[in-house]
Protein backbone atom coordinates (compact mmCIF):
# COMPACT_ATOMS: atom_id res chain seq x y z
CA UNK A 1 0.00 0.00 0.00
CA UNK A 2 1.06 3.25 -0.96
CA UNK A 3 1.39 5.48 2.16
CA UNK A 4 0.08 9.29 1.15
CA UNK A 5 2.18 11.99 3.21
CA UNK A 6 -0.26 14.12 4.95
CA UNK A 7 1.73 17.45 5.00
CA UNK A 8 1.88 16.91 1.46
CA UNK A 9 -2.05 16.40 0.85
CA UNK A 10 -2.25 19.42 3.21
CA UNK A 11 -0.18 22.11 0.76
CA UNK A 12 -2.62 20.88 -1.82
CA UNK A 13 -5.69 21.68 -0.26
CA UNK A 14 -4.60 24.51 2.13
CA UNK A 15 -6.94 26.90 0.73
CA UNK A 16 -10.20 24.61 1.92
CA UNK A 17 -10.92 25.92 4.76
CA UNK A 18 -12.14 29.58 3.67
CA UNK A 19 -14.35 27.74 1.25
CA UNK A 20 -15.98 25.69 4.24
CA UNK A 21 -16.32 29.23 6.16
CA UNK A 22 -18.69 29.95 3.51
CA UNK A 23 -20.60 26.73 2.73
CA UNK A 24 -21.49 26.46 6.91
CA UNK A 25 -22.22 30.13 7.70
CA UNK A 26 -25.83 30.15 9.03
CA UNK A 27 -26.38 33.25 7.47
CA UNK A 28 -24.24 34.78 5.01
CA UNK A 29 -26.54 34.49 2.39
CA UNK A 30 -30.22 35.72 2.09
CA UNK A 31 -30.98 37.20 -1.19
CA UNK A 32 -33.18 35.38 -2.98
CA UNK A 33 -31.49 33.03 -5.36
CA UNK A 34 -30.89 32.99 -9.22
CA UNK A 35 -32.29 36.22 -9.76
CA UNK A 36 -32.90 37.84 -13.29
CA UNK A 37 -31.16 36.45 -16.70
CA UNK A 38 -28.34 36.39 -16.20
CA UNK A 39 -28.68 36.67 -12.16
CA UNK A 40 -27.91 39.36 -10.12
CA UNK A 41 -24.58 38.97 -8.58
CA UNK A 42 -26.08 38.46 -4.93
CA UNK A 43 -27.95 36.09 -6.29
CA UNK A 44 -25.68 33.78 -8.04
CA UNK A 45 -25.89 30.31 -7.00
CA UNK A 46 -22.07 28.59 -7.33
CA UNK A 47 -20.17 25.07 -6.38
CA UNK A 48 -18.55 28.14 -3.44
CA UNK A 49 -21.69 28.87 -2.08
CA UNK A 50 -24.50 26.03 -2.98
CA UNK A 51 -25.07 24.82 0.75
CA UNK A 52 -25.38 28.83 2.10
CA UNK A 53 -28.90 29.53 2.93
CA UNK A 54 -30.36 31.24 0.21
CA UNK A 55 -28.77 29.10 -2.01
CA UNK A 56 -29.41 26.23 -0.89
CA UNK A 57 -32.70 25.78 -1.22
CA UNK A 58 -32.27 26.46 -5.21
CA UNK A 59 -29.04 24.42 -5.25
CA UNK A 60 -30.91 20.87 -3.37
CA UNK A 61 -33.54 21.02 -6.29
CA UNK A 62 -31.31 21.75 -9.10
CA UNK A 63 -28.25 19.48 -7.91
CA UNK A 64 -27.19 18.32 -11.19
CA UNK A 65 -26.40 22.17 -12.49
CA UNK A 66 -24.02 21.95 -8.57
CA UNK A 67 -22.29 18.71 -9.11
CA UNK A 68 -21.22 16.69 -11.95
CA UNK A 69 -23.74 13.91 -12.23
CA UNK A 70 -24.66 10.67 -14.27
CA UNK A 71 -28.29 9.02 -15.08
CA UNK A 72 -30.03 6.58 -13.85
CA UNK A 73 -32.89 5.77 -16.64
CA UNK A 74 -36.03 4.78 -14.97
CA UNK A 75 -38.43 1.14 -16.10
CA UNK A 76 -41.42 0.68 -18.19
CA UNK A 77 -44.44 1.62 -16.56
CA UNK A 78 -45.62 3.59 -13.82
CA UNK A 79 -46.61 2.54 -10.35
CA UNK A 80 -49.53 4.10 -9.60
CA UNK A 81 -49.77 6.24 -6.33
CA UNK A 82 -53.43 7.09 -5.49
CA UNK A 83 -54.87 9.76 -3.19
CA UNK A 84 -56.59 8.44 -0.06
CA UNK A 85 -58.34 10.71 2.21
CA UNK A 86 -57.11 9.61 5.98
CA UNK A 87 -56.27 13.39 7.76
CA UNK A 88 -58.44 15.57 9.40
CA UNK A 89 -58.09 18.99 8.72
CA UNK A 90 -56.18 19.90 11.90
CA UNK A 91 -54.12 17.12 10.86
CA UNK A 92 -53.01 18.61 7.99
CA UNK A 93 -53.00 22.11 9.00
CA UNK A 94 -50.50 20.74 11.74
CA UNK A 95 -48.41 19.16 8.87
CA UNK A 96 -48.41 22.63 7.55
CA UNK A 97 -47.05 24.76 10.15
CA UNK A 98 -44.36 22.47 10.82
CA UNK A 99 -43.42 22.33 7.42
CA UNK A 100 -44.21 25.00 5.81
CA UNK A 101 -41.68 27.84 6.12
CA UNK A 102 -38.90 25.89 7.83
CA UNK A 103 -36.54 25.14 5.70
CA UNK A 104 -38.32 22.69 3.55
CA UNK A 105 -38.61 21.35 0.16
CA UNK A 106 -41.32 19.05 0.16
CA UNK A 107 -43.44 16.15 2.36
CA UNK A 108 -45.20 12.95 1.45
CA UNK A 109 -47.17 10.60 3.50
CA UNK A 110 -48.76 7.62 2.18
CA UNK A 111 -50.92 4.89 4.16
CA UNK A 112 -50.72 1.10 2.51
CA UNK A 113 -49.01 2.96 -0.89
CA UNK A 114 -51.82 5.96 -0.94
CA UNK A 115 -51.14 9.36 -1.08
CA UNK A 116 -52.31 10.86 2.66
CA UNK A 117 -50.64 14.27 1.78
CA UNK A 118 -48.22 15.63 -0.77
CA UNK A 119 -47.00 19.32 -0.37
CA UNK A 120 -44.32 21.42 -2.01
CA UNK A 121 -42.50 24.74 -1.26
CA UNK A 122 -40.45 27.11 -2.90
CA UNK A 123 -37.95 25.77 -5.47
CA UNK A 124 -39.66 22.33 -4.81
CA UNK A 125 -42.47 20.65 -7.38
CA UNK A 126 -43.63 16.78 -8.25
CA UNK A 127 -41.13 16.52 -11.03
CA UNK A 128 -38.13 18.48 -9.41
CA UNK A 129 -35.55 16.33 -8.85
CA UNK A 130 -33.84 16.84 -5.33
CA UNK A 131 -30.35 15.41 -3.65
CA UNK A 132 -30.60 12.56 -0.97
CA UNK A 133 -27.13 13.24 0.94
CA UNK A 134 -26.82 10.54 3.27
CA UNK A 135 -29.69 8.41 2.55
CA UNK A 136 -27.79 7.36 -0.53
CA UNK A 137 -26.54 4.94 2.48
CA UNK A 138 -29.40 3.24 3.11
CA UNK A 139 -30.08 3.10 -0.82
CA UNK A 140 -26.56 1.73 -0.90
CA UNK A 141 -27.28 -1.30 1.36
CA UNK A 142 -30.51 -2.39 -0.08
CA UNK A 143 -28.46 -2.74 -3.37
CA UNK A 144 -25.56 -4.73 -1.37
CA UNK A 145 -28.12 -7.03 -0.15
CA UNK A 146 -28.79 -8.06 -3.59
CA UNK A 147 -25.17 -9.67 -4.07
CA UNK A 148 -25.49 -11.01 -0.34
CA UNK A 149 -28.86 -13.45 -1.33
CA UNK A 150 -26.71 -14.13 -4.36
CA UNK A 151 -23.68 -15.44 -2.12
CA UNK A 152 -21.24 -13.53 -3.90
CA UNK A 153 -20.42 -11.28 -0.77
CA UNK A 154 -19.99 -12.65 3.16
CA UNK A 155 -21.07 -10.07 6.37
CA UNK A 156 -18.19 -11.75 8.09
CA UNK A 157 -15.42 -11.04 5.38
CA UNK A 158 -13.20 -8.38 5.31
CA UNK A 159 -13.81 -5.71 2.66
CA UNK A 160 -9.99 -5.76 1.82
CA UNK A 161 -10.74 -9.43 0.30
CA UNK A 162 -13.14 -8.08 -2.49
CA UNK A 163 -10.70 -4.73 -2.75
CA UNK A 164 -6.70 -5.79 -2.23
CA UNK A 165 -5.86 -2.26 -2.57
CA UNK A 166 -7.70 -1.71 0.90
CA UNK A 167 -4.86 -4.27 2.40
CA UNK A 168 -2.78 -2.21 5.09
CA UNK A 169 -6.03 -0.02 5.13
CA UNK A 170 -8.10 0.85 8.32
CA UNK A 171 -10.52 -1.34 6.13
CA UNK A 172 -8.45 -4.53 6.44
CA UNK A 173 -9.12 -5.78 10.09
CA UNK A 174 -13.27 -4.65 9.68
CA UNK A 175 -15.76 -6.99 8.82
CA UNK A 176 -18.54 -6.10 5.95
CA UNK A 177 -20.98 -5.91 8.82
CA UNK A 178 -18.78 -3.24 10.46
CA UNK A 179 -19.26 -0.99 7.50
CA UNK A 180 -23.00 -1.62 7.25
CA UNK A 181 -23.35 -0.47 11.14
CA UNK A 182 -20.66 2.35 11.06
CA UNK A 183 -18.29 0.62 13.58
CA UNK A 184 -14.93 0.23 12.01
CA UNK A 185 -12.53 1.48 14.39
CA UNK A 186 -11.04 3.91 11.32
CA UNK A 187 -8.91 6.96 12.60
CA UNK A 188 -11.21 9.09 10.39
CA UNK A 189 -13.57 11.45 12.39
CA UNK A 190 -16.80 12.79 10.35
CA UNK A 191 -17.61 16.56 10.97
CA UNK A 192 -18.99 19.21 9.15
CA UNK A 193 -17.62 22.10 11.37
CA UNK A 194 -13.70 21.56 12.28
CA UNK A 195 -11.99 23.23 8.45
CA UNK A 196 -8.62 21.31 9.89
CA UNK A 197 -10.19 17.90 9.71
CA UNK A 198 -9.18 15.81 7.04
CA UNK A 199 -12.50 14.85 6.44
CA UNK A 200 -12.94 18.60 5.33
CA UNK A 201 -9.77 19.13 3.88
CA UNK A 202 -8.78 15.80 1.84
CA UNK A 203 -12.29 13.29 1.69
CA UNK A 204 -14.86 16.22 0.59
CA UNK A 205 -13.06 17.90 -2.37
CA UNK A 206 -12.46 13.74 -3.61
CA UNK A 207 -15.59 13.22 -3.33
CA UNK A 208 -16.27 16.32 -5.63
CA UNK A 209 -18.78 17.90 -3.09
CA UNK A 210 -16.67 20.88 -1.72
CA UNK A 211 -14.58 23.17 -3.34
CA UNK A 212 -11.76 24.33 -2.92
CA UNK A 213 -9.99 26.92 -5.53
CA UNK A 214 -8.61 24.70 -8.16
CA UNK A 215 -10.58 21.42 -6.97
CA UNK A 216 -12.30 20.66 -10.31
CA UNK A 217 -9.01 21.34 -12.50
CA UNK A 218 -7.16 18.67 -10.19
CA UNK A 219 -5.96 15.79 -12.50
CA UNK A 220 -5.26 12.23 -11.50
CA UNK A 221 -1.63 12.66 -12.57
CA UNK A 222 -1.04 15.75 -10.41
CA UNK A 223 -2.67 14.76 -7.25
CA UNK A 224 -2.25 12.18 -4.80
CA UNK A 225 -5.97 12.11 -4.11
CA UNK A 226 -8.00 12.41 -7.23
CA UNK A 227 -11.23 10.39 -6.75
CA UNK A 228 -12.69 9.03 -3.37
CA UNK A 229 -11.30 5.49 -3.82
CA UNK A 230 -8.15 7.01 -3.63
CA UNK A 231 -8.51 7.88 -0.58
CA UNK A 232 -10.00 5.29 1.08
CA UNK A 233 -6.99 3.26 -0.14
CA UNK A 234 -3.92 5.25 0.87
CA UNK A 235 -5.33 7.83 3.72
CA UNK A 236 -7.55 5.56 5.88
CA UNK A 237 -5.68 4.12 9.00
CA UNK A 238 -6.95 1.99 12.00
CA UNK A 239 -7.99 3.83 15.29
CA UNK A 240 -5.48 1.87 17.57
CA UNK A 241 -7.50 2.43 20.26
CA UNK A 242 -10.13 1.44 19.02
CA UNK A 243 -12.09 -2.22 18.33
CA UNK A 244 -13.87 -3.06 15.02
CA UNK A 245 -17.61 -3.71 15.94
CA UNK A 246 -17.22 -1.92 19.84
CA UNK A 247 -18.18 1.44 18.92
CA UNK A 248 -20.68 3.52 17.02
CA UNK A 249 -18.98 6.06 14.97
CA UNK A 250 -20.91 7.07 11.90
CA UNK A 251 -18.26 7.75 8.88
CA UNK A 252 -19.30 8.30 5.81
CA UNK A 253 -16.27 6.40 4.42
CA UNK A 254 -17.82 3.38 5.30
CA UNK A 255 -20.68 3.82 2.32
CA UNK A 256 -18.15 4.63 -0.04
CA UNK A 257 -15.96 1.25 0.77
CA UNK A 258 -19.50 -0.51 0.37
CA UNK A 259 -20.39 0.81 -3.19
CA UNK A 260 -16.67 -0.31 -3.97
CA UNK A 261 -17.37 -3.65 -2.86
CA UNK A 262 -20.72 -3.23 -5.27
CA UNK A 263 -18.90 -2.20 -8.42
CA UNK A 264 -16.35 -4.58 -7.99
CA UNK A 265 -18.08 -7.49 -7.37
CA UNK A 266 -20.77 -6.93 -10.07
CA UNK A 267 -18.60 -5.21 -12.46
CA UNK A 268 -19.89 -2.26 -12.91
CA UNK A 269 -20.42 1.36 -11.45
CA UNK A 270 -22.85 1.47 -8.57
CA UNK A 271 -25.07 3.43 -10.90
CA UNK A 272 -25.91 0.64 -13.33
CA UNK A 273 -26.20 -2.00 -10.44
CA UNK A 274 -28.81 0.40 -8.85
CA UNK A 275 -30.48 1.01 -12.07
CA UNK A 276 -30.54 -2.26 -13.12
CA UNK A 277 -31.35 -4.05 -10.30
CA UNK A 278 -33.84 -1.87 -8.57
CA UNK A 279 -34.44 1.55 -9.94
CA UNK A 280 -35.76 -0.08 -13.08
CA UNK A 281 -38.03 -2.05 -11.28
CA UNK A 282 -39.79 0.27 -8.76
CA UNK A 283 -42.43 1.95 -11.69
CA UNK A 284 -41.00 5.34 -11.28
CA UNK A 285 -42.12 8.59 -13.21
CA UNK A 286 -38.98 9.83 -13.33
CA UNK A 287 -35.60 9.44 -14.27
CA UNK A 288 -33.06 9.21 -11.16
CA UNK A 289 -29.41 10.81 -11.34
CA UNK A 290 -26.31 9.92 -9.31
CA UNK A 291 -23.41 12.64 -8.39
CA UNK A 292 -20.13 11.55 -9.24
CA UNK A 293 -16.95 12.17 -7.15
CA UNK A 294 -13.70 14.09 -9.09
CA UNK A 295 -13.07 10.39 -10.88
CA UNK A 296 -16.24 9.92 -12.34
CA UNK A 297 -17.33 7.71 -9.75
CA UNK A 298 -20.52 7.41 -8.17
CA UNK A 299 -20.77 8.51 -4.30
CA UNK A 300 -22.77 5.85 -2.60
CA UNK A 301 -22.35 8.20 0.54
CA UNK A 302 -24.48 10.80 -0.77
CA UNK A 303 -25.02 10.85 -4.45
CA UNK A 304 -28.66 9.79 -4.98
CA UNK A 305 -31.07 12.27 -6.57
CA UNK A 306 -35.00 11.96 -7.41
CA UNK A 307 -37.99 13.50 -7.29
CA UNK A 308 -40.09 13.03 -4.16
CA UNK A 309 -42.62 10.61 -5.18
CA UNK A 310 -40.14 8.22 -6.94
CA UNK A 311 -37.98 8.14 -3.54
CA UNK A 312 -41.56 7.06 -1.63
CA UNK A 313 -42.08 4.16 -3.98
CA UNK A 314 -38.22 2.96 -2.87
CA UNK A 315 -39.73 3.53 0.69
CA UNK A 316 -43.10 1.59 -0.28
CA UNK A 317 -40.80 -1.61 -1.53
CA UNK A 318 -38.69 -1.62 1.62
CA UNK A 319 -41.70 -0.94 4.03
CA UNK A 320 -43.54 -4.09 2.20
CA UNK A 321 -40.68 -6.06 2.58
CA UNK A 322 -38.50 -5.75 -0.78
CA UNK A 323 -41.64 -6.21 -3.01
CA UNK A 324 -42.78 -3.93 -5.64
CA UNK A 325 -44.84 -3.60 -8.87
CA UNK A 326 -45.60 -7.16 -8.60
CA UNK A 327 -41.80 -7.97 -8.26
CA UNK A 328 -39.21 -9.14 -5.05
CA UNK A 329 -36.83 -6.46 -5.70
CA UNK A 330 -35.20 -6.97 -2.78
CA UNK A 331 -34.46 -10.08 -0.64
CA UNK A 332 -37.44 -10.29 1.86
CA UNK A 333 -34.47 -11.87 4.61
CA UNK A 334 -32.02 -8.45 4.08
CA UNK A 335 -35.47 -6.15 4.64
CA UNK A 336 -36.49 -8.27 7.96
CA UNK A 337 -32.51 -7.74 8.88
CA UNK A 338 -32.96 -3.63 9.27
CA UNK A 339 -34.79 -3.72 12.76
CA UNK A 340 -33.26 -7.08 14.25
CA UNK A 341 -31.16 -5.12 16.28
CA UNK A 342 -29.07 -6.17 19.58
CA UNK A 343 -28.65 -4.81 23.15
CA UNK A 344 -25.01 -4.31 22.19
CA UNK A 345 -26.08 -1.97 19.26
CA UNK A 346 -28.48 -0.08 21.74
CA UNK A 347 -25.82 0.36 24.29
CA UNK A 348 -22.58 1.69 21.66
CA UNK A 349 -25.80 4.14 20.42
CA UNK A 350 -26.27 5.35 23.98
CA UNK A 351 -23.03 5.32 24.51
CA UNK A 352 -21.64 8.02 21.73
CA UNK A 353 -22.35 11.42 22.95
CA UNK A 354 -23.61 13.13 19.35
CA UNK A 355 -26.35 10.87 19.53
CA UNK A 356 -27.59 9.88 22.95
CA UNK A 357 -30.10 12.71 22.86
CA UNK A 358 -31.32 12.28 19.57
CA UNK A 359 -34.00 9.27 19.40
CA UNK A 360 -32.21 6.65 17.38
CA UNK A 361 -32.01 3.25 19.47
CA UNK A 362 -29.40 2.16 16.91
CA UNK A 363 -27.78 2.21 13.63
CA UNK A 364 -28.45 -1.07 11.67
CA UNK A 365 -27.15 -2.10 8.20
CA UNK A 366 -26.87 1.53 7.46
CA UNK A 367 -30.36 2.80 8.41
CA UNK A 368 -31.54 4.99 11.90
CA UNK A 369 -33.84 2.53 13.82
CA UNK A 370 -36.60 4.48 16.10
CA UNK A 371 -38.50 1.62 16.91
CA UNK A 372 -37.22 -1.60 16.42
CA UNK A 373 -40.40 -3.83 18.00
CA UNK A 374 -42.75 -1.72 16.10
CA UNK A 375 -40.71 -1.93 12.62
CA UNK A 376 -39.91 2.37 12.72
CA UNK A 377 -36.65 3.02 11.09
CA UNK A 378 -35.58 5.94 8.59
CA UNK A 379 -33.07 6.80 6.23
CA UNK A 380 -32.12 10.46 6.82
CA UNK A 381 -29.23 13.08 4.86
CA UNK A 382 -27.55 15.71 6.84
CA UNK A 383 -29.71 18.39 5.21
CA UNK A 384 -33.31 17.46 6.79
CA UNK A 385 -33.56 14.75 4.03
CA UNK A 386 -35.52 11.71 5.25
CA UNK A 387 -37.48 8.51 3.96
CA UNK A 388 -39.58 7.25 7.17
CA UNK A 389 -40.83 3.70 7.36
CA UNK A 390 -43.11 2.24 9.66
CA UNK A 391 -44.02 -1.17 8.58
CA UNK A 392 -46.61 -1.71 11.48
CA UNK A 393 -48.83 1.14 10.60
CA UNK A 394 -47.77 0.55 6.68
CA UNK A 395 -46.94 4.03 6.30
CA UNK A 396 -44.42 5.92 3.92
CA UNK A 397 -43.37 8.88 4.57
CA UNK A 398 -40.77 11.50 2.51
CA UNK A 399 -39.32 14.32 2.79
CA UNK A 400 -36.83 17.29 1.59
CA UNK A 401 -35.26 19.97 3.47
CA UNK A 402 -32.42 22.55 3.03
CA UNK A 403 -31.76 22.98 6.64
CA UNK A 404 -29.26 25.22 7.46
CA UNK A 405 -27.55 22.89 10.04
CA UNK A 406 -25.62 20.31 8.43
CA UNK A 407 -26.35 17.64 10.92
CA UNK A 408 -29.55 15.95 11.87
CA UNK A 409 -29.37 15.29 15.36
CA UNK A 410 -28.60 18.24 15.93
CA UNK A 411 -31.77 20.41 13.96
CA UNK A 412 -34.48 21.30 16.19
CA UNK A 413 -36.17 21.52 12.60
CA UNK A 414 -35.53 17.83 11.54
CA UNK A 415 -36.87 16.66 15.05
CA UNK A 416 -39.94 18.87 14.73
CA UNK A 417 -40.58 17.53 11.65
CA UNK A 418 -39.68 13.70 12.41
CA UNK A 419 -41.95 14.22 15.68
CA UNK A 420 -45.04 15.25 13.92
CA UNK A 421 -44.65 12.57 10.80
CA UNK A 422 -44.65 10.05 13.12
CA UNK A 423 -47.39 11.12 15.28
CA UNK A 424 -49.73 11.03 12.19
CA UNK A 425 -47.79 7.85 11.16
CA UNK A 426 -49.44 6.15 14.56
CA UNK A 427 -53.13 7.83 13.99
CA UNK A 428 -54.02 7.21 10.75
Amino acid sequence: MTRINPTNLLRSFSLLALCCLSQTASAATTSPAMVGFPPAADSQVTFKNYRQQGKSDWAYNNISAVYNTVMMPRGQGVYPLPSVALLSDEDKANIQRVFEGNQSDSVIIMKDGKIALESYFGQAGPSRHHIWFSMTKSLTSAAFGILVEQGKVSLDASPADYIPELKGTGFERVTVQNLLNHSTGIDLKETYTDLNSPFLKYYAPALNLAYIPGGRDAQPENTPVYGVYDFIAHYIQPDSKVTPGEVFDYNSANADVLGWIIARVSGMPLNEFIEQHIWQKLGTEHDALMAVDRAYMPVATGGMVTTLRDMARFGQMIMQGGTLNGQQVISKDWISQITQISEKQKQKMAANPKYQDAGWQAYHNMWWILDAQNGEFAATGIHGQTLYINTRHKVVAAFFSHHETASNPFSERFKDKLSVVRQIANKI
